[in-house]
């Protein structure tokens, strides 16, 4: 069954698995989503659990908001998405679900907003070639042929110039590598759309359900403490402290 959770982008990292591979991870933050609604065929015509993510001051949030993280008996939330496909059976209104629903090597699908690049011209845009940079050119940076002389229009479709970015994306198959339950992160192996402290969503990959790769497992850079040797109490005076007593005396 289909399974997510809500986090924030953090930024990239690298990190070195035990077989020596350096492998760029993606770091997300996930603190504890809440079941704020479950969706059934009955009431809802179709199956869904609604995740609260991102808890906020009560001052800065609706009453119709905090009427509705009331039922679920939680702090008001700043998002709110909605997870398909997965069985309401095993969640519970209320319920918290951490960075443990998933496990390294799994498969996932991460959505996020891309970053706005305002407006850009096709070469940026649609990645085309300019023209000539000779000063007999008087064709650069244009978006080409606008079509045919009839019917006297642009068709459809058309590349131009435009507003760049902005847009919800869904990056497919990316691998967990780790999961840091202590810290409520999650690395993904690769990059995700969005940008730092930016919203996105994991969930189950669609086209590689419950796949789970083999890992090697990450090189780990905490010293084992070693145990504290009992100092004796004996002690012998330095020269500076016998010279000190002395001239006290």
């Amino acid at each position: 069954m289909k399974k997510g959770i809500l986090g924030r982008k953090i930024g990239m990292t690298q990190v070195f698995t035990n077989d020596g591979k350096l492998v760029p991870v993606t770091v997300i933050s996930v603190e504890p989503n809440v079941v704020t609604q479950i969706k059934t065929k009955e009431n809802d015509g179709y199956e869904a659990i609604q995740l609260g993510f991102d808890t906020k001051r009560e001052k800065l949030a609706t009453k119709p908001s905090i009427g509705h993280t009331n039922k679920a008996n939680t702090a008001p939330k700043r998002f709110f998405r909605e997870i398909r496909g997965v069985d309401v059976a095993n969640y519970s209104l209320g319920q918290e679900i951490k960075a443990d629903i998933f496990e390294a090597g799994e498969m996932v699908d991460v959505t996020g907003t891309t970053k706005g690049k305002g407006f850009q011209g096709v070469i940026k845009r649609h990645n085309q070639s300019r023209g000539p940079m000779g000063h007999g050119s008087h064709y650069h940076r244009g978006p080409g042929s606008m079509g045919t002389m009839r019917p006297m229009r642009v068709f459809k479709g058309k590349k131009l110039p435009g507003h760049m970015g902005g847009l919800t994306v869904t990056i497919q198959n990316l691998e967990i590598v780790a999961v840091d339950t202590e810290n409520n992160v999650i690395l993904v192996k690769g990059n995700v759309p969005g940008s730092k402290k930016s919203l996105v969503v994991i969930k189950t990959a669609v086209k590689n359900p419950g796949k789970v790769n083999e890992t090697a497992g990450l090189i780990s850079y905490k010293t084992e403490t070693e145990e504290v040797k009992e100092v004796t109490t004996e002690t012998e005076e330095t020269p500076e402290v016998a010279e000190s007593t002395e001239g006290n005396n």
